[in-house]
């Protein structure tokens, strides 16, 4: 018991440390980049070379994962709040998912069209 809590507060605090170093690094630097998303960025760079391992990261990913519905109601409250403005603005929004959908997957498409023809070679 106690030792599934301290992996849980372990795993806590790397994900939560490496929120906190992305947000003073986007306060730092003043950039438009959310500082969660450095954190996020640097967490992924943490785990991909190895320095921190994925078993710290495990048991406090799994939580925020199995709690996930309960992160989104504050944002589904907001949309609801905010309705009139999105329904005032539902054209450019609608104009902005479709084109952004269609940037990605024709460029996916060409990268990976030139990929695999290469491969081939």
């Amino acid at each position: 018991m106690i030792k599934t809590l301290f992996h849980y507060l372990i795993s806590l605090f790397l994900i939560f440390g490496s929120l906190f170093v992305g947000n003073s690094i986007q306060s730092a630097l003043g950039i438009a980049i959310p500082g969660s998303i450095i954190g996020m960025l640097l967490l992924f760079v943490l785990l991909a070379s190895g320095i921190f391992k994925v078993e710290w990261i495990r048991p406090g990913a799994s939580l925020f994962i199995r709690h996930m519905m309960f992160l989104f109601v504050p944002i589904s409250v907001g949309l609801m709040v905010h309705l009139d403005t999105l329904m005032s603005n539902v054209i450019p929004i609608v104009a902005s998912v479709i084109g952004g959908s269609l940037i990605v997957m024709v460029t996916l498409g060409l990268i990976l069209d030139k990929y695999l023809s290469r491969k081939g070679d």
